[in-house]
């Protein structure tokens, strides 16, 4: 028997491996891809503080930046600079190998190709049923497969309920040297498209929508494929669900919900790499205090919890409120919000703001609701907490 099984390969479940294998425990880490270095629908966009957190090689950078163009739904363009590197893009299918790597090293087994069809847990241990018949017996489970978790004997309570879905691809690119982010309801309804600089001439293109993803990055590649911004439109994409809140409980009787399976992404971009790991490191402490101890129940797991909340659970509030807000938004409401950003200097003070952080978006997220012109436009759109907010 193991002492721990982890479902998911990706970043976050490696991480867990990587701290509980590191602690000697029996490890092993079951995955349905076939390969780990496999395309994946995210940016591999991490901030300066997630990049110093992992000591990374060269060779998994695509590169750092430090300016963004974000342009409304009629073309009005915001840059946002800072003299200093504020994030890393990364090549995101070779960090999930050097990550597993890691874990490998340490003495974690690693099963791909396995498709776990079901979880069964019982009072002497658990057990994940495969696809193949077989079964994994494990003191423990963790579970770390990606929007994708909701597997048969997982519990309710640890299933999630408001996502949104994806679409990216990979294009060659002509001129394009910094990463741009587009709004409106034309290009990702309720949320916003990217293209975003890899290597020389490459980019990756992609966006998030409550609905048809795919059909609306067509569009996109297809009007920069027309404005001589990307050499072809005729690309594979990948495709990707992002949970916009946790569930209601993130453990059980002795199973933890780890990274995007447990919601710990940031619901105003989806970006979930930072948090996930994260919340990983305190996954592991928590399960390994209740391996030593023989209390793997649901109460003793509860702490994992109430720990990884005490972290991130203001930003994620803060950002859910931001990201409905948001999808309030018409077309012209965001357009005389980029004005308003642009005439009253918002983007210059955000940006010269030392303490506010590409990877913690409550900041920035409350320095805009703290604008009175930013405030009396949003208004508008009745979004409760706002209208708390000055009574």
């Amino acid at each position: 028997m193991y002492d721990i099984a982890v479902i998911g390969a990706g970043p976050v479940g490696s991480r867990m491996a990587f701290q509980l294998a590191g602690l000697g425990y029996r490890v092993v880490v079951v995955d349905k891809k076939a390969d780990i270095g496999g395309p994946v629908c995210c940016t591999g966009i991490i901030g300066r503080e997630c990049a110093d957190s992992l000591s990374l090689h060269n060779n998994i950078v695509f590169r750092q930046t430090n300016a963004a163009r974000l342009f409304s739904p009629s073309g009005k363009e915001v840059r946002v600079w800072r003299p200093e590197p504020q994030a890393t893009i990364l090549d995101r299918p070779a960090f999930n190998a050097a990550m597993a790597a890691r874990a490998q090293k340490q003495g974690a087994e690693y099963r791909l190709n396995t498709p776990v069809s079901n979880i069964a847990v019982a009072e002497g241990g658990a057990s994940l049923k495969l696809a193949s018949r077989e079964k994994i017996e494990a003191r423990t489970v963790v579970v770390a497969a990606g929007f994708a978790a909701k597997l048969t004997g997982m519990p309710d309570s640890v299933k999630g309920s408001d996502f949104i879905t994806g679409a990216q691809a990979e294009v060659e690119t002509v001129g394009v040297d910094e990463v741009e982010v587009y709004f409106g309801d034309d290009v990702a309804p309720g949320f916003f498209a990217w293209l975003s600089p890899t290597s020389p001439n490459k980019a990756l293109v992609g966006l998030l929508s409550r609905r048809r993803p795919g059909y609306y990055l067509k569009k996109l590649l297809a009007r920069l494929r027309s404005e001589g911004r990307i050499v072809s439109s005729d690309v594979e994409m990948t495709h990707g669900g992002i949970p916009l809140q946790p569930p209601e409980r993130t453990f059980d009787e002795r199973m933890v919900v780890v990274g995007t399976a447990a919601g710990q992404v940031k619901p105003t971009t989806g970006g979930g790499i930072y948090y996930g790991l994260l919340c990983a490191d305190i996954a592991a402490k928590h399960l390994s205090r209740g391996l030593k101890s023989g209390d793997l129940s649901a109460a003793s797991l509860s702490r994992y919890q109430r720990d990884w909340q005490k972290l991130l659970g203001k930003e994620l509030r803060i950002g859910y409120w931001a990201r409905k807000l948001y999808e309030r938004l018409n077309d012209r409401q965001l357009d005389y919000v980029f004005d308003i950003i642009t005439s009253t200097g918002i983007d210059k003070a955000i940006m010269e703001a030392e303490d506010l952080s590409f990877d913690w978006h409550s900041k920035v997220v409350m320095r805009l609701l703290g604008d009175k012109a930013l405030a009396r436009a949003l208004m508008v759109v009745k979004i409760p907490f706002l209208r708390e907010k000055r009574m």
